[in-house]
């Protein structure tokens, strides 16, 4: 972290209140620019609202990412909200109920269809309203590369439709009256940091676009390739390096765009945690410290009811540290190990073991980095009632307050 985000911080930690996200949107922006530049034009952006939705934070992503994908009808409002034209949004995930299908429907956004019973009702919705609506087919391929966080492809899965099933499944899918096939989706696997791999996923992507086009007889208007683009958590990960990735996947989409049963699509790359997660922090205050038989602790005013992730309970079998900064430590000080916990009153609610930071003091403010995604949004807020953490967005060192009231 450089000097002058470290002192922003620090400012926003001591005036605003802890514990507290704080968003550096021109960096998201930067983000963006600088994959379309690597990717020249190649594919439209889509960012996944999960990721953080965040209205405020949506409203500061519109100028530079065209699309927006949902995957709730709560998600979708907040889509709408932030001023994303319905024609520019996409609803996906499994199990989707009757209210959001209708919502979704209503709103005239396109639908990601996840199986052949979500196309047969989307199909009788369709037919209802005197006009088809507008789906992607998920498809769930049987397999994928190593070295991604999680992969999802070759195993039972509640997305999309299985690889093996697509010559029974998609002759009769794409003779439903109620709906138009307008495209492929494919998202198999997250966060990872390997160029190679996500390379050779993307050539897995091609293959099966072609043959679930061959198989329905048409020729898709949009590919979205899920793009698992992962970022670095941990001291000994390296970011993706995007020259490199590039040079990889540029002729995979100049080649797809030259095959007749591919040409003229719109590829567009779904991203989330890539774009956000960087230019985030959590802010927490250091409210009290002990030392317990040979450990120092220091006790904060964050817990895992605001970062689920940071505290290593969402996925994590070997619990690491995620990159914590002392924002005002005194000169010179000394560097000592750290337990780092939070208030709720569970022994579960450790932020940090065996971390070695500048000596910590009581009132000192720390930030967790790599908090952009998944942090307030995808934790327990409501367990034990602590307050909600506020929530700013720095913009080219602006602080603005997009602080939303707990769902």
């Amino acid at each position: 972290m450089d000097a002058q985000r470290q002192r922003l911080l620090a400012q926003i930690g001591r005036t605003r209140g802890t514990p507290c996200y704080v968003y550096f949107i021109d960096e998201v922006r930067q983000r963006v620019q600088a994959l379309k530049s690597v990717l020249g034009g190649r594919f439209e952006i889509s960012y996944a609202v999960k990721a953080n939705p965040n209205v405020g934070l949506l409203r500061g992503l519109r100028p530079d990412v065209a699309l927006l994908d949902v995957s709730s009808a709560g998600e979708l409002q907040r889509a709408l909200s932030s001023g994303c034209p319905a024609a520019h949004i996409s609803f996906s995930g499994p199990a989707k109920r009757d209210v959001e299908l209708q919502a979704a429907a209503e709103s005239g956004c396109e639908i990601v269809c996840e199986s052949a019973d979500e196309a047969e009702a989307l199909s009788q919705l369709g037919e209802a309203r005197g006009s088809p609506l507008k789906i992607l087919l998920r498809l769930n391929p049987s397999r994928m590369p190593r070295r991604f966080g999680i992969s999802m492809a070759g195993r039972p899965s509640q997305f999309g439709i299985d690889e093996e099933d697509l010559p029974e499944q998609l002759p009769r899918l794409v003779r439903l009256r109620g709906v138009e096939l307008a495209g492929f989706h494919i998202y198999s696997g997250t966060n990872c940091l390997d160029a190679d791999a996500i390379a050779e996923n993307f050539a897995f992507f091609i293959e099966l676009f072609a043959q679930a086009a061959q198989l329905a007889g048409c020729r898709p208007r949009k590919l979205v390739f899920g793009s698992g683009f992962g970022i670095p958590y941990f001291a000994d990960e390296m970011p993706l390096e995007l020259g490199a990735l590039a040079e990889r996947i540029n002729p995979q989409i100049d080649a797809l765009q030259a095959d007749p049963t591919l040409a003229g699509a719109q590829c567009v790359l779904e991203m989330g945690r890539w774009l956000v997660g960087p230019a985030g922090y959590l802010l927490t205050q250091v409210i009290g410290a002990k030392r317990s038989r040979g450990v120092d602790i220091r006790l904060c005013d964050a817990g895992f009811n605001n970062h689920i992730n940071a505290a290593g309970m969402m996925g994590t079998v070997i619990r690491r540290n995620w990159p914590f900064t002392h924002l005002s430590p005194e000169a010179d000080a000394p560097r000592r190990s750290y337990m780092l916990v939070g208030p709720l009153c569970t022994t579960a609610d450790v932020l940090a073991s065996q971390i070695e930071l500048p000596e910590i003091r009581k009132g000192d403010v720390l930030a967790i980095g790599a908090s952009g995604a998944y942090g307030l949004s995808a934790s327990p807020a409501r367990f034990i009632s602590h307050p909600v953490p506020a929530e700013f967005i720095v913009d080219d060192g602006a602080i603005t307050d997009v602080s939303e009231t707990c769902p």
